[in-house]
């Protein structure tokens, strides 16, 4: 458990220097939205596509890949459902809701926890991989699709080329899956750039909470914690069901299944949500919360199952 809450609190760290920047106007008033611009089209493809590369590809394509789809598209469909029957929002925001209850931080949790209590950096591979080829193209090509303005048959056709997480993503798993041997030089610049992407978020999400009250009356406070609720007890549940009685996974894999399903949700959401400028509020409160839930949730999960 210390590795968890090592994890969670150098996390916190971070967000609270991008709060007390975001509060000393460090940058100028809109230094938050260009550090998750720099974030979403340089950092996050560099340290995505050097993941991805070195990445093993026989537990890449494991039955842990076929848990993670079942489990987030089954946590994101309830949202969707609920939105439908209630509160009745519109594709985009519906869009960012099934993210936040389905999409799991893998990088900046997903990874310490991968590491201090899983013992392997791998097995949070497969989350990455469906999350990044499957998940983030279909949710983006949604919120490019219902954002502002006309879309041409010829944006929605070309939209997963134009896209730079969607095509580091590629690249990496393509060098992944063929053995290629690259250099180190060649890796050395996308190591050093991605090195930025998870401070850079982080900073600017610390930077968004300034001058906001999460959770507030009128920002859509029962969406937030049903997609928090969602993430962080139901996602896991649905895990652990389908990897134990579908694929009859066992002792230390059905424990990762399960810990890598209560994950928080992913801050790339939130990214999303400021590039489509859509649910922003909704999508920083839900990433907030889901954090704050998901300590417990590990906590039990561990000692259940480890």
């Amino acid at each position: 458990m210390t590795g968890v809450l090592t994890g969670f609190a150098i996390i916190g760290v971070v967000i609270a220097v991008g709060f007390v920047a975001g509060r000393l106007q460090i940058g100028g008033a809109t230094a938050g939205r260009s550090i998750q611009h720099l974030a979403f089209f340089i950092a996050s493809p560099a340290l995505l596509f050097d993941v991805l590369a070195h990445a093993d590809v026989t537990l890449i394509f494991s039955s842990f890949i076929s848990v993670a789809l079942i489990a987030a598209v089954c946590a994101g469909g309830l949202f969707i459902v609920v939105n439908l029957l209630i509160w009745r929002r519109s594709v985009s925001e519906a869009t960012i809701g099934a993210l936040a209850s389905g999409y799991v931080n893998a990088n900046n949790i997903g990874l310490p926890v991968a590491v201090y209590v899983l013992g392997d950096a791998q097995f949070v591979a497969p989350i990455m991989l469906i999350q990044l080829i499957v998940f983030a193209p279909v949710a983006l090509a949604v919120l490019d699709i219902t954002g502002p303005g006309k879309v041409s048959l010829t944006s929605i056709v070309t939209q997963p080329v134009r896209n730079p997480i969607i095509i580091a993503s590629a690249a990496g798993v393509v060098v992944a899956a063929t053995g290629i041997q690259l250099p180190d030089a060649v890796y050395a610049p996308f190591e050093l750039i991605g090195g930025a992407a998870v401070p850079l978020m982080l900073l600017a999400f610390g930077m968004s909470l300034s001058g906001q009250r999460p959770l507030r009356a009128g920002t859509g406070r029962t969406r937030v914690i049903v997609a928090s609720l969602l993430k962080t007890a139901v996602m896991p549940l649905i895990a652990y069901t389908v990897a134990r009685f579908v694929f009859g996974l066992d002792g230390d894999h059905l424990f990762a299944a399960t810990v890598l399903a209560a994950l928080p949700s992913a801050q790339n959401v939130f990214n999303y949500a400021t590039r489509f400028e859509t649910g922003e509020v909704f999508a920083r409160d839900a990433v907030l919360l889901s954090t704050v839930l998901a300590v417990p949730s590990l906590i039990v999960i561990a000692a259940l199952l480890a």
